[in-house]
């Protein structure tokens, strides 16, 4: 047994049947545990909309001070605000301080010139605007000044090395020359209300909008005198003309500031940017392009290469450009190896060709020596030191017991570390590592607070699955209830993700567990984490060896942990996985008493011609569309098998979903009307593939907890 600052790892290996691994993780912090468990409440749907949520941290250039924000609920009216918090990185007993900027703060980043620079809708236009303060290391705000006065939002922005330019983007038409301005809408020809759209302009609607032809997310640079943004800027993009780059920076619809970085001297900027034309619906070609600000177009250093680069990290020396780069034109799956060009020569070379992990981001150290990365390993997410010299990648041991998920990793001087970690048990707290050593929590943000609640326990443990490969799952309940449990098993989305050990304000397994539930996630083929191969494996497989694996992984925790009641069980996915409740429905007919299908797929033949980033349904048939190989579709297509269809079975749709658009659950919802199979269809207009509005989420878990209770817990007549 090995006892460290906060959890409790307990190998089961010797006391499991053979052909199953595990280990036993208690989940919940032990300074929360001075109440015993049986006192405490479980979690609840509330608790989880309400609980307080940490943000991304921003640390001040000699390492001595971070600014993070956290987001609260009002548990009343539901509505969110965000405060920013300052805590000393060099006294460790320190406590946070909350900082008053006397109106709204967001995106904080600390410049060489001493100042903060942050978002804030403080001005007269209300639209968010860059502003700067200085901030005391007792935590005094002061001399808060505006920054920017644009006539469009700002969206996010970077100040340079030396503070002498600023960066800000934010969405308005391809021909302003300017940030924001008064172009007529070309799409709107009236005289009525209707929205014209042409083939060649790129994308009809996106994720979760319908697109305004002929605007982007675009960049500016302006020099920075005195604390304010001068002139009309220079456009990243180029001036408008035939052979302008057209496309959005940051990306669409999950790009953020991790798209684009300023050069070590200033003197220009990297971004990232896939080009809007007739391909970008079936493209994943996203480039690295630097602009010099000289007036000139940027130039793409990336052209080689028609599959996606991302992540641009400049080392602080100027020397090089680390960046992530995939192999395979269409597919926004393949692994993501750390590339890294001289900057002086143009030389480019892969440095992590050898290591079977996918990089989620890069930051270098301030000396230039190391490039520290996250990615994906088994159901962790570790950070690793990378050697750009040699390309040698080694595991960082930050903390006791299982790294779970780490992210916005902050290297400082010394091999110090600022990081942010979350598990299944535990939201995410704020971290420090001095000299590359195991952590220090520097926050207490919900921890305390969940504590008051009653614990989880997680379990990990691996079978044979499919052709007799090990695949990894996770079972999670409450620490000490007694006797069986009725089981969850739950489905990740996808296909290539993971239900890892991390913490979830969507699909959370706690508060499931908390209702008194054991819940059962598989990493099936097709997860990440567990190199290349296993990802590629469910292409042209999605209803093979997934289902294998979901199968053979609930039986095994069943075998595992004697409380899992799998013959009193329900099934549970979004996406992928509400594709899996589909074709569980038709394939494992008598597998579950409810299933839940959360905006999944129904309907392959027109999910390849209504959803919206075609390159992803292409690839998962091979590369080639329904017109070119309907036969590939159709074997792995739920509607074939509705006859089938007895379980009875919640559908949640979003109306904003273009993803998988909501007719695909429309359909399945009648299906189950057709086949006489006792239905409930849950709808949210203003939701996308996602439930995120406060409101929703809560009456998005009461649905599911009444629907799980109504088969798993029937009531005594």
């Amino acid at each position: 047994m090995i006892k460290t600052a906060g959890f409790t790892t307990l190998s089961l290996a010797a006391a499991v049947p053979a052909g199953i691994a595990a280990s036993f993780l208690l989940a919940t912090p032990a300074a929360a545990q001075g109440r015993p468990a049986e006192a405490r409440p479980p979690m609840s749907a509330q608790d989880l909309v309400v609980l307080p949520r940490l943000g991304a941290p921003a640390a001040s250039n000699d390492g001595s001070l971070a600014i993070y924000p956290v987001t609260t609920t009002d548990p009343a009216t539901y509505v969110r605000s965000t405060a920013l918090h300052l805590r000393s990185l060099t006294d460790g007993d320190a406590a946070p301080i909350k900082l008053d900027f006397g109106g709204s703060a967001s995106s904080p980043a600390f410049a060489d010139d001493g100042w903060v620079y942050f978002l804030s809708d403080r001005g007269e236009g209300k639209t968010d605007q860059v502003w700067r303060a200085r901030v005391s290391p007792a935590g005094v705000v002061s001399e808060i000044s505006q920054v920017t006065a644009f006539r469009a939002p700002v969206a996010g922005f970077a100040v340079a090395p030396g503070a002498t330019r600023i960066a800000a983007w934010g969405d308005f038409a391809r021909t302003c020359t300017t940030f924001g301005c008064d172009d007529k809408a070309s799409h709107l020809p009236g005289p009525g209300t209707g929205r014209l759209y042409d083939s060649e302009a790129g994308f009809v609607r996106h994720w979760d909008q319908w697109e305004t032809p002929g605007e982007y997310s675009r960049v500016f640079a302006f020099p920075l005198t005195a604390g304010k943004a001068i002139g009309d800027g220079i456009p990243l993009d180029g001036k408008a003309g035939a052979n302008a780059l057209v496309g959005d920076t940051p990306t669409k619809p999950f790009g953020g500031g991790e798209d684009l970085a300023w050069a070590a001297d200033g003197r220009g900027v990297f971004f990232a940017a896939r080009k809007a034309d007739a391909d970008e619906p079936g493209s994943t070609n996203i480039d690295l392009w630097f602009n010099d600000l000289s007036g000139r177009a940027p130039t793409n250093l990336t052209r080689a290469n028609s599959a996606t680069d991302t992540l641009p990290a400049p080392s602080p020396d100027g020397k090089w450009l680390a960046y992530a780069a995939m192999a395979r034109p269409g597919y926004e799956a393949d692994k993501l190896t750390v590339m890294l060009r001289d900057l002086k020569s143009g030389r480019v070379r892969a440095l992590t060709t050898d290591w079977d992990r996918s990089v989620g981001s890069l930051a270098w150290t301030p000396d230039s020596r190391w490039i520290v990365a996250t990615a994906q390993d088994v159901l962790d997410t570790p950070a690793f030191r990378i050697d750009p010299a040699t390309g040698r990648v080694e595991k960082l041991d930050l903390m006791a017991g299982t790294e779970a998920h780490i992210g916005n990793v902050v290297p400082l001087a010394r091999g110090d570390l600022l990081f942010t970690r979350d598990s299944i048990g535990n939201p995410s707290e704020l971290y420090l590592s001095r000299g590359w050593a195991q952590a220090a929590p520097l926050t207490d943000v919900a921890t305390t607070l969940l504590g008051r609640r009653a614990p989880i326990v997680t379990r990990r443990f691996s079978f044979a699955g499919a052709d007799g490969a090990t695949v990894w799952g996770q079972i999670t309940k409450l620490d000490g209830q007694r006797g069986k449990m009725p089981a969850i098993l739950y489905v990740h989305g996808g296909p290539q993700g993971s239900f890892n050990d991390a913490w979830s304000t969507r699909w959370n397994p706690r508060v499931v567990a908390s209702q008194g539930y054991a819940v059962v996630s598989i990493d099936f083929h097709g997860s990440t984490g567990y190199g290349q191969a296993f990802t590629d494996s469910i292409t042209n497989d999605w209803g093979g060896k997934p289902l294998e694996d979901l199968r053979k992984g609930f039986a095994a925790a069943g075998a595992l942990d004697t409380q899992v009641d799998t013959g009193n069980a329900c099934a549970m996915g979004a996406s992928y996985g509400g594709y899996m409740m589909n074709w569980i429905a038709g394939q494992w007919p008598d597998g579950f008493k409810c299933l839940v299908n959360h905006n999944g797929v129904f309907d392959q033949r027109m999910m390849s011609f209504a959803t919206e980033e075609k390159w992803f349904i292409d690839w998962e048939h091979g590369g080639r569309t329904y017109s070119e190989a309907p036969e590939i579709y159709e074997r792995w297509n739920p509607i074939n098998h509705v006859a089938k269809w007895k379980t009875p079975m919640l559908i949640v749709l979003g109306e904003r979903d273009y993803r998988i658009p909501y007719s695909q659950g429309l359909g399945a919802f009648s299906a189950l009307q057709r086949n006489d199979v006792p239905a409930q269809l849950l709808v949210f207009p203003d939701e996308n593939h996602w439930v995120l509005k406060p409101k929703n989420s809560l009456q998005w878990h009461n649905t599911v907890f009444d629907w799980l209770g109504r088969w798993l817990k029937p009531r005594a007549k």
